[in-house]
C-alpha cells in the first residue's frame, strides 16, 4: 500500500497513528491508520485482507506515493485469530466478583462548545484491571485544559483508544465488562500463553509498581531522568512526585565531539541534549497562536502609567480592606476597572470579526492570562463592568487556584471579549502580546519600575508601569486602539475617576 493522493495540493502526508499493530490480520476497507495533511486528518482503509506488515512508523513524514505497508493476502484469518487468542490478555475473576454480562462503552464526551476534538493524555489503568464506578482511569486533553476521565462502571477495563490518539467528540475510549461486588484483592492480567514460562508477578507488585503518577511523570520529563531508573515509595511501589523530586539523573559518558567541530578543537563542558515530546495542549497553543499572527493585522501600541497614586491608595487601605472583604487589594481590579470603562467609551476594542460581519459586545467578558502547570490557561471574569473591587479580586483568586490546580472547566476558559496579561509578575518591561482569538485586542501589563520623569517642570521619581495594546486593524483603527489606551492611562493615573465614573 502507498500514499494516496488526498487532494490537489498535498504533497506529504504524517502517519499519526496505526490502529493495528504489525503482524495483525486485517480486513479489507478496515481502518488500519490515521495520516494528517496540513489540512485535516484521515482514515487510511486497507485495501486487501491478510497479515498486515507496518514499514511506515508513526511520525514518519512521506510523500504522495510512498509505501506505507504490505498485505499478506495468503494468510489465512483462522490461525491469525488463534494467535491472538493465545495472546490475549485473560482476566482471573477475584473473589467476591460475578460479572454480570453487560458491557459499557465509554464514548468522549462534549466538554464544549466549539471543542470538536480531545487527545487522550495517558491511561492511569491497564487493559484488563479492574476498575471501580468513578475512579480515574486515564486523562484527556483538549486545545483549553486538561480533564480527568472517571470510570462509568465498575469492572474489567478494554482499552481502545491509545495515548496521544485524537479523538473526536462520540468516539470511543474504552470498554469495561460490568461486575457486581469488590475484589478482596487485585487480581493481575497475564497473558495466557506466557502463564506456564514466566513465574507469576510477586504478590506485592501490581501494575503500579515502578509506574510514575502524572504530576512525577511531568518532573522527570523536564529532568530529562528514566522512570524505571527511580524506586517508587508510593502505594504499591508507584514513583510519586516526591520521588521525582529527589531523583537525581544517572551519571552519563561525556559526549562524543560532533563531526562538525575539528578533532583537535578543544571542547569543554556538557553537551548532553533531551528531547521531551510536545503535550497536545502546546502543540495546540503554538497552532493557535501562529493562526493568529497569519490571519489578523495586528499592530501594537505601547503607553507609560505613573503607578504612584494606586499604590498610595493600596498602602493606604489594603489592611482595611482585608479586613473587611477577607482578600487582598491588588492591582488587577485597579486594571479591571478601567479596562471596562474604556471598552464601553470604545466598543471596537470589545469586539470581533465573525465572517464577514462585525460584532459589538455591550458587556464586558474580561480573560486573565494565567500560568498553569500545564500551560497558559485563559479564565474569564464574567461581566466584569458590573463587579466592584471586592467582586473582581474574588474572580481573579478562584479563577488562579481553580487554574494552578487543573480545575478549570471548559466555560469557565470560553467567551471572553478583552484579555489582560501581567507579564510583570516575571520581570518582563516590554511585550508585544499576542491576541486571543477570537477577540480584537489585549492590554499587556509589565513590570514596576523607578524612573526619573518630568511633572510640572521638575524631574521626579515614579514608579512608571509600560502598557502595550496589541489589537487587529482590521476592525480597530489607530484612532481607536491609542484612544482606549490614554483613557485606560488617564483612570489609572486617577482611580478617583473609577469611582465616580468620568
Amino acid at each position: 500500500m502507498k500514499v494516496p493522493a488526498l487532494g490537489e495540493s498535498i504533497t506529504e502526508v504524517t502517519i499519526s497513528s496505526w490502529l493495528k499493530k504489525d503482524g495483525d490480520y486485517v480486513e479489507m476497507d478496515e481502518v488500519i491508520a490515521e495520516v494528517e495533511t496540513d489540512k485535516a486528518t484521515q482514515e487510511l482503509p486497507a485495501e486487501a485482507s491478510g497479515i498486515l506488515r507496518i514499514i511506515a512508523q508513526e511520525d514518519d513524514v512521506l510523500e504522495i506515493g510512498a509505501p506505507i505497508c504490505t498485505i499478506d493476502t495468503n494468510a489465512k484469518a483462522a490461525s491469525t485469530s488463534e494467535t491472538k487468542a493465545s495472546a490475549a490478555p485473560v482476566t482471573t475473576e477475584a473473589p467476591g466478583l460475578k460479572k454480570t454480562g453487560e458491557t459499557k462503552t465509554m464514548v468522549v464526551t462534549e466538554v464544549g462548545e466549539s471543542i470538536t476534538e480531545v487527545v487522550l493524555g495517558q491511561w492511569f489503568k491497564n487493559d484488563g484491571d479492574w476498575v471501580a464506578m468513578d475512579e480515574i482511569i486515564a486523562e484527556i486533553e483538549s486545545d483549553k485544559a486538561t480533564f480527568d476521565l472517571p470510570a462509568e462502571a465498575s469492572g474489567y477495563l478494554k482499552t481502545i483508544a491509545k495515548e496521544e490518539e485524537t479523538l473526536p467528540i462520540g468516539g470511543t475510549l474504552c470498554a469495561i465488562e460490568v461486575t457486581e461486588g469488590e475484589p478482596a484483592a487485585e487480581v493481575e492480567s497475564i497473558p495466557q500463553s506466557s502463564a506456564e514460562s514466566e513465574p507469576a508477578v510477586a504478590s506485592n507488585e501490581t501494575y503500579a509498581t515502578g509506574h510514575a503518577s502524572p504530576a512525577a511523570k511531568k518532573v522527570l520529563a523536564e529532568k530529562g531522568i528514566d522512570p524505571s531508573t527511580v524506586k517508587g515509595t508510593g502505594v504499591d511501589g508507584r514513583i510519586t512526585k516526591e520521588d521525582a523530586l529527589k531523583a537525581q539523573k544517572a551519571p552519563v559518558k561525556k559526549a562524543e565531539t560532533p563531526k562538525e567541530i575539528a578533532v583537535d578543537t578543544p571542547v569543554t563542558g556538557s553537551r548532553n541534549q533531551r528531547r521531551v515530546k510536545m503535550t497536545s495542549l502546546r502543540k495546540t497553543v503554538a497552532r493557535r497562536l501562529v493562526s493568529v499572527k497569519n490571519e489578523t493585522a495586528m499592530l501594537t501600541t505601547f503607553n507609560e502609567v505613573n503607578m504612584k497614586p494606586i499604590m498610595d491608595i493600596r498602602k493606604e487601605f489594603k489592611e482595611e480592606f482585608k479586613e473587611k472583604h477577607e482578600i487582598g487589594l491588588g492591582f488587577m481590579s485597579f486594571f479591571t476597572k478601567a479596562v471596562c470603562i474604556a471598552l464601553q467609551e470604545w466598543p471596537a476594542v470589545n469586539g470581533m470579526i465573525d465572517g464577514n460581519e462585525l460584532v459589538y459586545n455591550d458587556f464586558c467578558d474580561i480573560s486573565i492570562a494565567v500560568s498553569a502547570p500545564k500551560g497558559l490557561v485563559v479564565p474569564v471574569i464574567r461581566n466584569a463592568e458590573s463587579l466592584d473591587f471586592k467582586g473582581i479580586e474574588r474572580e481573579v483568586r478562584r479563577l488562579a487556584l481553580k487554574a494552578r490546580d487543573n480545575k478549570l472547566t471548559i466555560p469557565e476558559m470560553t467567551g471572553g471579549t478583552f484579555t489582560l496579561t501581567n507579564g510583570g509578575i516575571f520581570g518582563s518591561m516590554m511585550s508585544t502580546p499576542i491576541i486571543n482569538a477570537p477577540q480584537s485586542a489585549i492590554l499587556g501589563m509589565h513590570n514596576i519600575v523607578q524612573r526619573p520623569v518630568v511633572e510640572n517642570g521638575e524631574v521626579v521619581v515614579r514608579p512608571i508601569m509600560f502598557l502595550a495594546l496589541s489589537y487587529d486593524h482590521r476592525i480597530i483603527d489607530g484612532r481607536e486602539s491609542v484612544g482606549f489606551l490614554v483613557r485606560v492611562k488617564q483612570l489609572l493615573e486617577n482611580p478617583t475617576r473609577l469611582l465616580i465614573g468620568v
